[in-house]
């Protein structure tokens, strides 16, 4: 992926009103009572400029087919907000970067997980779709650097919603966060595509993917396991963690490489009690379907904690331990639906 720099000119679509600069510069007409706001960028134009023009909550932002080499934060302010590729192919339109949380700052602190991020949104009710949020930050390429997360898109707004969009990155590709320790914020991804090596869908967010296809990468390492899908940090008195639903999971890697999960719990939240629930969906030989979960710690067994599967199918869906792969009852199953873990918010309607 080309690794240009990106000018800073824009070009907004305000009420009608198109303004165009080398740096941002915005004419905006008085809208119609309900008229949002559409800016369009097209490569040579920066997305945070975009997002920085955004004029409080609502808006949307169309990103034209191309590489976008930048950060793009989105901030609580900007909530009700709209980002979309303008074609329906997520392959057109990508946003990347290269940081990971061993990756040193100017001053020359380090970035730490949250703040590898390629794409940050603290907003609520944001909607993205139909474009490529990539992380494309090499281990090899950095054999001194210890922090080797490097997250493609963190999370935490309630109320988040991604459609058709493809998240890549190897160690923790999906950061799914709540704004706070008390908050029990929900996310939702529907028909999106993420790849990863190590904890790639992670976090402690009330998230339900649905139809969505998990892919683990080949690692050349000697050892197994190669990695983990998911790491849920659920706080204990949420009743809804991660859902996984009529998805699917598949790999690059040999057969058994792979678990599907291992809890956890952070230092700061040392009370989290991690739950998952993948149910309805195929998960691939890539996973090992004997043991398909393991400790992060030893101190929090992942037998203690709310991992339960339900009518799974696929070769690494096989059960051969039972004790190793606790299922869910019928009774239980109408519990972890969309509808239980998102309450009154429907995505879309």
């Amino acid at each position: 992926m080309s690794r240009r720099t990106l000018l800073a000119s824009l070009t907004s679509i305000a009420g009608g009103l198109v303004a165009v600069g080398a740096t941002p510069a915005f004419a905006r007409a008085r809208p119609e009572p309900d008229l949002r706001t559409v800016l369009h960028v097209r490569p040579g134009d920066s997305v945070q400029a975009a997002v920085d023009a955004v004029d409080g909550p609502g808006g949307t932002i169309v990103v034209h087919p191309g590489t976008y080499r930048e950060v793009v934060n989105i901030p609580a302010d900007k909530g009700e907000l709209t980002m979309r590729g303008a074609t329906c192919d997520p392959r057109d339109t990508v946003i990347v970067f290269d940081r990971a949380n061993g990756t040193k700052k100017p001053d020359g602190t380090t970035y730490g997980t949250p703040g590898s991020a390629t794409f940050t949104s603290a907003a609520p009710g944001l909607t993205v779709r139909d474009l490529t949020l990539a992380n494309d930050w090499l281990r090899a390429h950095f054999p001194d650097i210890t922090g080797t997360q490097a997250v493609a898109a963190y999370t935490y707004g309630d109320r988040t919603h991604f459609e058709n969009v493809r998240l890549l990155a190897h160690q923790d590709t999906l950061f799914v966060d709540t704004t706070a320790l008390d908050a029990f914020d929900r996310q939702y991804f529907r028909h999106c595509y993420i790849e990863g090596d190590v904890d790639f869908v992670f976090g402690r967010a009330t998230a339900v993917f649905e139809e969505c296809h998990f892919h683990t990468l080949q690692r050349d390492v000697d050892f197994t396991p190669k990695g983990m899908v998911f790491a849920p940090s659920t706080a204990r008195a949420n009743p809804h963690g991660i859902l996984a639903v009529r998805s699917r999971i598949t790999s690059g890697a040999e057969d058994a490489a792979y678990k599907l999960a291992r809890p956890w719990v952070p230092s700061y939240e040392t009370t989290a009690r991690p739950s998952l629930v993948v149910r309805d969906s195929r998960i691939g030989p890539g996973i090992d379907p004997v043991t398909p979960y393991i400790n992060m710690r030893d101190a929090y067994p992942w037998q203690s904690m709310r991992f339960r599967e339900y009518r799974n199918t696929g070769p690494g869906a096989v059960i051969t331990v039972p004790e190793n792969r606790p299922q869910l009852t019928e009774d239980e199953a109408r519990l972890h639906t969309r509808e239980t873990y998102l309450g009154d918010w429907r995505p879309g309607a």
